[in-house]
């Protein structure tokens, strides 16, 4: 059978161990108190439990005697721990249940925290579903073990070592026996429980792999009826699904078979030890109230044994999960802000150098993107890069954005080498219209705001306008306030782009990228949007990324770009003066154009 695909290295393979578990201290290490008062309360209840057998034995011995108010306070006694048992079980039951939703709630956070700030190299060697499904499907595990699993092995165990003691005192000869059991249950615990291990991660790989397949399709889903390519799709996520569910068959038949192998040790013991006890009573070595305690310590240990087996699986599946978790938590980036960044100051110039930059993206890193890129953009300076597709304009704005550095050379912002600031003190100074505007599911006017989280609706609206937005907002049903759907789905490409301008002229940065920002845009929004782009530009660095020459003949310079070099710069009557690939270009466009009019 085929293994699924893993998202890191080989290391993944190896089988995990439950002491992997111990790396959730530090986020229990907060609620150390809660955790110290469900330990009280577990081992109250784990005592009143133990003492019970005591009070039935009482009961039992004393059931035909004389005294009829000593048979009460023994029944008194006996119901007093029973409402006791009661009381401690609801209070850990509170205790450790809000403490794994608590501690949930925080890995959770803490690895989106992680996941949130990774750059782009990080998510070219995983899938964004499987991440998913570890902060999903891999929390929920470790939420079954602490909030229950961890406190009832720790009762269990409790359970086990008292009742032992006790049978002890009650009947060692009796003890003697049911400790013969013990090296019989025990061996298959650890070798089925080794195969156990191994299944259960592998379970875990198969639903991580289900469930990035699904991300994929379901996040593509134009795409997929548009090829119809939905049966293709349905096939490979049902056979990636059945691989799933085939190793958790797999995996449930193996602890199927070591809880049936290890409760039919520990039961038969207990009725050879039960023929063996009914034989002492009947030749008055022992009393039927002593048989009787025994019994019952003897079930108690029996069923904390068989918990425990049970709970193991549980233990080994967390330990796997917590592993993922930490696994994301310590996942290494390439891209990092310096231990001792430099001060940002309150107000940026927008003075953008690129110093003989080189750039391989990590993906390719035989493939260089850049090669010895020099470039000086003036504050207040419109620069346009154009070029053919792959030509290394777009990489220019992933390498000032800094979601990659540089193989070699230097991006400097106002002078200051990008890798000496912290990414959020120079990136609130930019402001970017992606080629593919990235909408998301909420309403207009929030999708707007995203630029700028504390912008009033005035703001807002006003920025719509220039971007030629408002318009086409106010025809929606709920005019700004409607749902535009997961991505953007309820709007048109064009409008979707116009949203994402309106958002990069809300956040008024001092530096503006445009990355191919109106090759959605009918003639007439294009014509809109560029007149507000030529008026929002006159106070800032704009940096335009564009095919359609169109859009930039105005630039104060034109940048063209071939194999990742820079080829020629100047203005556009220049460059077609000058000829070469930018004349070629403007060629093909202005002049097929007129002639296809």
């Amino acid at each position: 059978m085929a293994r699924p695909p893993r998202s890191n290295d080989e290391d993944r393979e190896k089988s995990k161990r439950v002491g992997a578990l111990a790396e959730l201290w530090p986020f229990l290490r907060p609620y150390r108190v809660m955790m110290a008062a469900a330990i009280l309360a577990l081992i109250l209840t784990a005592v009143i439990s133990l003492l019970l057998p005591i009070a039935v034995r009482r009961v039992v011995d004393n059931f035909e005697t004389s005294s009829a108010q000593l048979l009460d306070q023994y029944f008194g006694v006996a119901l007093a721990f029973a409402g006791l048992l009661a009381l401690g079980t609801a209070v850990r039951y509170y205790l450790v249940t809000r403490l794994g939703e608590r501690v949930v709630a925080d890995i959770r956070t803490a690895v989106f925290d992680r996941m949130i700030s990774m750059s782009p190299a990080f998510y070219e060697r995983i899938m964004t579903g499987e991440v998913l499904s570890r902060i999903t499907t891999d929390t929920t595990l470790i939420l079954s073990v602490i909030g229950s699993s961890v406190s009832v092995a720790l009762r269990n165990v409790l359970i086990f070592l008292g009742g032992l003691v006790l049978m002890l005192f009650t009947s060692a000869k009796l003890t003697g026996l049911v400790l013969l059991i013990v090296p019989a249950v025990i061996v298959p615990i650890v070798v089925l429980g080794r195969r156990l291990r191994s299944l259960s991660r592998e379970n875990q790989d198969w639903i991580a792999a289900s469930s990035g397949n699904a991300s994929e399709a379901l996040l593509s889903v134009q795409t997929v009826q548009a090829f119809t390519h939905e049966a293709p799709s349905r096939d490979q996520f049902h056979d990636v699904t059945e691989k799933s569910f085939v190793a958790a068959r797999r995996r449930i038949g193996v602890r199927a078979s070591m809880t049936a192998i290890v409760i039919f040790l520990i039961f038969a013991g207990v009725v050879g030890v039960l023929w063996i006890g009914a034989r002492d009573v009947r030749a008055a070595d022992m009393s039927i109230g002593e048989l009787v305690q025994f019994v019952i310590y003897s079930v108690m240990v029996a069923g904390a044994v068989g918990a425990l087996t049970e709970i193991w699986g549980e233990l080994q599946r967390a330990a796997g999960a917590t592993e993922r978790l930490v696994e994301l938590l310590n996942s290494a980036d390439a891209v990092h802000d310096p231990a001792e960044p430099l001060p940002a100051p309150g107000t940026r110039q927008g003075e953008i150098a690129f110093e003989n930059v080189t750039f391989s993206y990590p993906s390719r890193p035989d493939q260089q993107a850049l090669h010895g890129i020099d470039l000086h953009v003036q504050p207040g300076e419109t620069v346009a890069l154009v070029g053919p597709s792959g030509a290394g304009k777009t990489t220019i704005i992933q390498l000032l954005l800094r979601f990659y550095d540089p193989a070699s050379g230097t991006v400097r912002f106002d002078g200051v080498d990008l890798r000496d600031m912290a990414r959020a003190d120079f990136r609130r100074h930019i402001a970017l219209v992606p080629q593919d505007p990235v909408i998301f599911a909420d309403t207009a006017r929030e999708n707007i705001r995203f630029g700028r989280p504390d912008a009033t609706d005035e703001e807002v609206e006003a920025a719509a306008r220039a971007a030629a937005a408002d318009d086409f907002l106010r025809a929606l049903p709920q005019g700004y306030d409607s749902y535009v759907g997961e991505r953007g789905v309820m709007l048109s490409g064009g409008q979707k782009q116009r949203i994402a301008i309106a958002r990069a002229i809300l956040r008024d940065a001092p530096v503006l990228l445009l990355d191919e920002a109106t090759s959605a845009l009918d003639a007439e929004s294009e014509r809109a949007v560029q007149h507000a782009v030529d008026t929002l530009s006159q106070d800032r660095t704009t940096l335009i990324v564009a095919h359609r020459l169109a859009t930039v003949k105005k630039a104060d310079r034109i940048v063209v770009f071939e194999d990742g070099r820079i080829v020629a710069q100047g203005t556009h009557d220049a460059l077609v003066a000058e000829g070469g690939l930018y004349a070629r270009l403007a060629r093909l466009q202005f002049t097929e154009g007129l002639a296809a009019e």
